[in-house]
């Protein structure tokens, strides 16, 4: 089931909505709770690739942070077929797989980014805070 939650900020309105898609509900709980930091509205997570295809109709986001080994469909397919109805959207690849063809595959299918788990705090909102600069 996909998860969807809007947050109010109280002062101004984020420019970057945020989707995040993981298998790991752990990490999709703590991509949730870092991004306030940013000023980044979070409106929704999935599971897989199928989900973020599906939410991403309704939510439309503006950055996605992307796991890549996911059931049903991976992450390197959901970023291809993001960008392809998206050019614009920015992914944030983040992955326990480290090695350099992995990252290079993910960023030739469309990435913005790539960012290795295990990864701390500040490792993430660095990361985001490039996406969003980029």
């Amino acid at each position: 089931m996909a998860l969807t939650r809007k947050k109010e900020a109280p002062h101004e309105a984020p420019t970057h909505r945020l989707m995040v898609v993981d298998d790991s509900n752990v990490i999709r709980r703590r991509i949730e709770r870092v991004h306030d930091l940013l000023g980044i509205e979070f409106v929704g997570a999935a599971r897989n690739g199928r989900e973020a295809l599906e939410l991403y109709e309704k939510l439309q986001p503006t950055l996605v942070t992307m796991d890549l080994t996911m059931p049903e469909m991976d992450g390197n397919e959901c970023v291809a077929r993001l960008v392809e109805r998206d050019p614009n959207i920015r992914i944030l690849v983040i992955s326990a797989l480290a090695d350099k063809l992995t990252a290079i595959d993910a960023i030739e299918k469309g990435a913005s980014g790539f960012l290795c788990k295990p990864f701390t705090d500040r490792q993430l909102n660095e990361a985001l805070r490039k996406l969003i600069e980029s």
